[in-house]
């Protein structure tokens, strides 16, 4: 029998996403939230998770396990669904809800345990005959025996921690010269992520592409595969891009890595949803290895949703209220294509370091699936993971679902917080990610192309100084004096105006004119004839010929507008600032690349250092970025220590050149 109320122990978009499969089940929803999500403070309000609910438990964290439990029991729910993060693949998280007597939607803990653990996982898949990786993954690895490890496997090797996936604590090596300090660095990630600093080597497979496979078991013996998912497009060894089914594989490899991925979901007695991951040579795609098993759902499991017609969060509460899988393997079908982008709080063009802000304007495309857990005022910080939406298209072939994705992309505005949209849309026109020739190292390969020279168009330098110009004109413009139009006896002035777009150096925009009929000159070139009109929150540009719209919305004296999947940040300075902004530029300033927290600080105050000698390390949405020193000289200031946190552009060290 169906639950009648259930918690959901988690946040964003995947809370959202199962609180609407509760909903037309007629199931009563429960969240929890943390007082970063509670909405306190003036003009903000409580995360979108939290307002979806039926009800909602306030919780110190979402990682702590007995106020969870706690929550659950107090507001009545009879299980517990985990999304996915969090405690979604904690044994003893699934443990303390059977001993509360709530229903863990997920596997069994013990299933959790094994697949949990990397080594054991390999262990137990390969005593069930499914392929694996070659390396060596026994316990308690010293850090020389991992060494002596990587080089008996072969270099290249991926240094992997045991207790934990999503990219976190990986460390690819080429060179044996690289291997201490990559060993450090990946047991330090591993610790801080996991809390186990356990590492395992594996070697590491040439052009690999990532697929795996979407299983589900019952408690009454019945297991299936739902195909296969490629999951190739990854930065930092994390999923931007996904499709179900994958361009590589043909019926006959489906149906063999399908068949193995059930194997081994059946040789930990597993049940619910779960997804086997395999490395797959593009050179050899007939040829997979095992490189683990995700004991919850994915974040990709839109793609599958829409090839097959399943809900996996509906089948998920059904196989946990103990009812038997409704089909058969010879009933799962597969129509069409569907292709899934995730959308982060990142700049790519910044080594894709998290970001952060104030939704100031959002709006989603309307004939597409989104799942989001964002609405207009949510407060994107560093606590948690930065990926803060999904779209996703379904096509009946790939051409056509690619096309749909880029045309979503293209009518997804996202204005106070800087995204990937418009990386995700020049990848996704990558002449080999349109022909389905995929590697996870393609992003790394071409992420000058897709990420651009960082220049800003110069009809957006013209909107912004045009809106200010726009925002200067009174009411009644009877007076003359009063309209800023450069007017003066003889030749009209030039009114000049410091644009800076975030992360870049200022221009100056010259105007003569009013808003409606301007001359527009930027960076001292050739004037530009422009014009800008406002309506509600559109800006009607016309430049040069071309007629131009754009979302905008204003933060202080920063205007945002976006076009096309693009947002520019675009900050209006006093002329004084240019010349100091060039001067800054080249000294030895050292500043945080993101607002974080300190992990490590690799250097002192009087300390002599190189150029690009790492200094700091900072952690932010659970990505660890190292600050080298920008010139060869001597620290004479470093203001923070291990611990501390940090803002965007925070002075970490000054060093003096010489």
């Amino acid at each position: 029998m169906m639950f009648e109320s259930v918690l959901v122990a988690n946040r964003g978009e995947i809370a959202v996403r199962v609180f609407r499969t509760l909903r037309r089940l007629g199931v009563r929803s429960v969240a929890v939230y943390t007082d970063a999500d509670a909405g306190a403070g003036p003009g903000r309000s409580a995360a979108p998770h939290v307002r979806e609910a039926d009800e909602a438990v306030r919780v110190p964290s979402y990682l702590d396990a007995e106020a969870v439990v706690a929550a659950a029991l107090a507001s009545g729910a009879q299980a517990v669904h985990p999304g996915y993060g969090f405690l979604a693949e904690n044994a003893a998280f699934a443990e303390a809800c059977a001993a509360a007597g709530l229903v863990f939607v997920g596997p069994p803990a013990a299933a959790i345990e094994t697949m949990g653990d990397k080594i054991r996982a390999k262990c137990a898949v390969a005593a069930a005959g499914v392929p694996v990786v070659p390396g060596r993954d026994e316990p308690g690895l010293s850090d020389e025996e991992l060494a002596r490890a990587a080089l008996d496997v072969g270099l290249p090797v991926l240094l992997k921690p045991s207790a934990g996936g999503g990219g976190k604590g990986m460390r690819l090596v080429r060179d044996a010269a690289d291997l201490p300090d990559a060993i450090a660095a990946a047991r330090r990630e591993a610790r801080s992520a996991f809390g186990d600093d356990t590492l395992l080597v594996e070697r590491f497979v040439e052009n690999p592409r990532h697929i795996e496979i979407q299983v589900f078991a019952d408690a009454h013996g019945n297991a299936v595969h739902l195909g296969e998912r490629e999951c190739s497009l990854q930065r930092r060894h994390q999923k931007i891009v996904e499709e179900a089914p994958s361009p590589l594989l043909d019926a006959a490899t489906r149906a063999r890595m399908g068949a193995a991925a059930v194997a081994a979901a059946q040789a930990v007695g597993y049940t619910g949803a779960g997804t086997v991951e395999y490395i797959v040579s593009a050179d050899r795609p007939d040829e997979f290895f095992f490189m683990e098993m995700n004991t919850r759902l994915q974040v990709e499991h839109p793609v599958t949703e829409l090839v097959t017609g399943l809900d996996l969060v509906e089948l998920q509460l059904r196989v946990a209220a103990g009812e038997p899988l409704p089909f058969t393997q010879d009933e799962v079908a597969l129509n069409g294509h569907a292709v899934e982008a995730r959308v982060y709080a990142e700049d790519p063009a910044r080594g894709f370091l998290p970001t952060g802000g104030r939704v100031l304007l959002l709006e989603e495309p309307s004939d597409t699936r989104v799942d989001s857990g964002l609405d207009e005022g949510t407060e994107v910080g560093g606590a948690y993971d930065p990926m803060v939406a999904k779209v996703i298209a379904w096509g009946p072939d790939r051409a056509a679902a690619l096309r749909r994705l880029d045309r979503a992309l293209a009518s997804y505005t996202l204005l106070g917080v800087t995204t990937n949209v418009a990386f995700l849309r020049a990848l996704l026109a990558d002449p080999d990610v349109a022909a389905g020739r995929l590697d996870t190292g393609l992003v790394d390969r071409r992420l000058a192309d897709l990420t651009g020279d960082g220049s800003v168009p110069d009809e957006v330098l013209a909107a912004a100084a045009l809106e200010r110009m726009l925002a200067l004109e009174p009411e009644d413009d009877t007076d003359p004096w009063a309209i800023p139009d450069g007017w003066r006896p003889g030749a009209p002035a030039w009114t000049p105006w410091i644009i800076t777009p975030s992360g870049g150096d200022p221009v100056e925009v010259r105007v003569q004119g009013r808003a409606h009929d301007a001359l527009v000159s930027i960076g001292g070139a050739e004037p530009v004839q422009a014009s800008l009109a406002r309506r509600d929150r559109t800006l009607l540009l016309a430049y040069g010929g071309r007629t131009l719209t754009y979302r905008h919305a204003r933060v202080g004296d920063t205007l945002w507008l976006g076009r096309d999947g693009h947002a520019w940040a675009l900050t209006e300075h006093v002329r004084t600032e240019t010349a100091e902004g060039a001067a800054a530029a080249g000294d030895g300033v050292v500043r945080s690349p993101m607002p974080g927290t300190v992990l490590a600080v690799k250097a002192g105050e009087g300390d002599r250092v190189d150029a690009g000698q790492p200094l700091v390390v900072v952690e932010a949405m659970k990505m660890e970025h190292t600050v080298t020193a920008p010139i060869a000289g001597t620290v004479t200031s470093l203001p923070v220590r291990a611990g501390a946190q940090v803002a965007l552009d925070a002075v970490l060290a000054v060093i003096e050149e010489g």
